[in-house]
């Protein structure tokens, strides 16, 4: 077994919250009256709520309204979750358990805020599968600036030639390549091809494929 360390985004990676975060920008846009473009969706997917709001959403380039806004939509986000719960992805639960066993250090690298994974930690017990998480308030450039996976890479301890990220948007791949980092990408929010194209090593259809054997042979 060579020595590797797992990164691991998080929405859409480790937990199902798409249909969430959907419903907190929608709950958000009827608050400020503004609103949302056609696909804003997946046309921010991945990204920080500062890139978002005012390059995707083009609702305002105002450092404080930005600011305001992207922590109102993520206290919605989180009223969500408290009131309807969050689930783990489909067979994510099984491989973090296999990785605990071959004894793989693992961190969360992600846009989100601490706080969301902090509430799904709470709900979930799966905290003790990760040493740690590199999240929205750790980094000032977001994906596919690699700096959220080189900041995981360091949490490891590893250089990130021996650091595997697991992704779902295309602009995570995109930020792990640029790492120097494989790229493991999961099918559950993007197409195979646009995953591909941006330069996935390996595409699995849903945690459920996924093996600490195959994740081996890839590196």
């Amino acid at each position: 077994m060579p020595e590797l360390g797992f990164i691991f985004d998080w929405d859409g990676v480790i937990v199902d919250s798409s249909t969430l975060h959907e419903k907190s920008w929608e709950a958000l846009a009827e608050e400020v009256a503004l609103p949302l473009p056609k696909n804003h969706f997946k046309q921010g997917f991945g990204k920080r709520n500062e890139v978002i709001i005012p390059e995707v959403l083009r609702w305002s380039s105002d450092p404080e309204k930005i600011k305001v806004w992207g922590d109102r939509k993520e206290k919605l986000y989180r009223q969500f979750v408290k009131s309807s719960g969050i689930q783990v992805l489909d067979g994510m639960r099984g491989f973090l358990e296999e990785m605990q066993m071959h004894q793989i250090p693992a961190v969360i690298g992600t846009s989100t805020a601490r706080e969301n994974i902090e509430l799904a930690f709470q709900q979930l017990g799966i905290e003790s599968f990760f040493q740690g998480a590199i999240c929205a308030e750790n980094v000032t450039r977001g994906k596919p600036d690699p700096e959220v996976f080189l900041k995981g890479a360091e949490l490891l301890h590893y250089p990130p030639a021996q650091c595997v990220v697991f992704e779902d948007s295309t602009h995570g791949i995109k930020a792990a390549r640029i790492g120097g980092m494989k790229a493991v990408a999961i099918k559950t929010s993007q197409t195979a091809a646009d995953l591909t194209r941006a330069g996935a090593h390996i595409l699995f259809d849903s945690p459920k494929e996924l093996t600490i054997r195959s994740i081996v042979e890839l590196m």
